[in-house]
């Protein structure tokens, strides 16, 4: 890397605070290693070597939302939807807590036939397991039903903008708009969520000017998490046939957000992992945190926003284990305390 962008990295680092045309400018560079190993620098100061495991719950399949991009689309009438009762998601919480989770997920599509009364209950039932961490990842909702959510005890909420470009949103999202999307974020956070948000990298007619504005979005929300994963193109979707996005091009993404945000939960997503074959992951540029999926795999198999890599059936507590020690072997920590 040029010292000219070793420098610029420094002064972000130092400022907190870049230009859409700075951030550019390091997306274009020949070479990368050493805004990752810079970006983990970053996060060592904060986290040490330490890697948070939170466990996922996909809890339904179904969805109101059009998005053309998603696997779960309500167009996409080739895929098996499934909804797991109220006593199927609390089975799988406890048996994740017992595994050692204590930063647990709640996601689905838009599934509407969950009121706010059932998710109050679900909410309740698993922060009875103990001291742990709720995230809800459910989509938009009303103002009143996050307040309640948030009086019941979840803890934060994860909803990704995708894209910052509005036109580009707003062409995908056929059953929304990206104003509304920016308004639910912002009302769970005045609501007091710890807010989760996120893109994808690789979307059609995305400019490397939208993605230096996602990353800027993410701090001017100061979300506690960001989801950065890449476009895959599902083939029972109007955009199947596309091109996947880069990985390397996301995990610079990951790197930057590192550098500017500094104390952000970047997770290393399963979408770059699965389609990189460069010589980083998101772990070694930046990233301090994995989820894993928690439901049986028969419901993981259908849960496809992309095509789903090979899946092999075992135990949350053997999957755990073997999480463990995939980061032990890479002289990474697992972080024992709740975050």
């Amino acid at each position: 890397m040029k010292m000219e962008a070793s420098a610029l990295i420094d002064k972000i680092i130092q400022e907190s605070k870049a230009t859409p045309d700075e951030l550019i400018s390091l997306l274009t560079v020949d070479s990368r290693g050493a805004l990752y190993a810079k970006a983990t620098s970053v996060k060592e100061k904060i986290y040490d070597k330490n890697i948070i495991l939170r466990g996922i719950i996909e809890f339904s399949s179904f969805c109101r939302c059009a998005c053309t991009y998603c696997g779960l689309s309500c167009e996409n009438i080739k895929l098996p939807r499934y909804r797991f009762t109220e006593n199927d998601i609390l089975k799988y919480a406890k048996e994740a807590y017992a595994a050692g989770y204590r930063s647990i997920i709640l996601q689905s599509g838009e599934d509407f036939s969950y009121d706010a009364d059932s998710i109050s209950r679900i909410i309740r039932s698993i922060k009875g397991l103990g001291n742990l961490i709720l995230t809800l990842s459910i989509g938009e909702r009303t103002h009143e039903e996050y307040t309640q959510w948030f009086k019941d005890g979840a803890n934060r909420y994860l909803l990704k903008h995708e894209t910052s470009d509005e036109k580009l949103y707003n062409g995908l999202h056929p059953h929304s708009s990206f104003k509304k999307r920016m308004d639910c974020l912002l009302d769970l956070k005045s609501i007091g969520y710890q807010i989760g948000s996120g893109f994808m990298v690789g979307l059609p007619g995305q400019t490397l000017e939208s993605l230096a504005r996602d990353i800027l979005l993410l701090q001017e929300l100061s979300v506690d998490m960001a989801g950065i994963g890449i476009y895959i193109p599902h083939p029972d979707t109007p955009l199947a046939g596309l091109v996947s996005g880069s990985p390397d091009l996301a995990i610079a993404c990951v790197a930057l957000s590192r550098i500017l945000l500094k104390k952000v939960h970047l997770p290393s997503t399963t979408s770059i992992e699965t389609e990189s074959t460069e010589k980083y992951s998101s772990l070694s540029a930046g990233a301090n945190v994995i989820m894993k999926k928690v439901e049986p795999y028969h419901y993981r198999k259908l849960y496809e926003i992309y095509p789903n890599p090979k899946i092999f059936d075992k135990s949350i507590l053997e999957e755990r284990k073997e999480l463990e020690k995939f980061v032990l072997e890479r002289g990474l920590k697992v972080e024992r305390t709740v975050q």
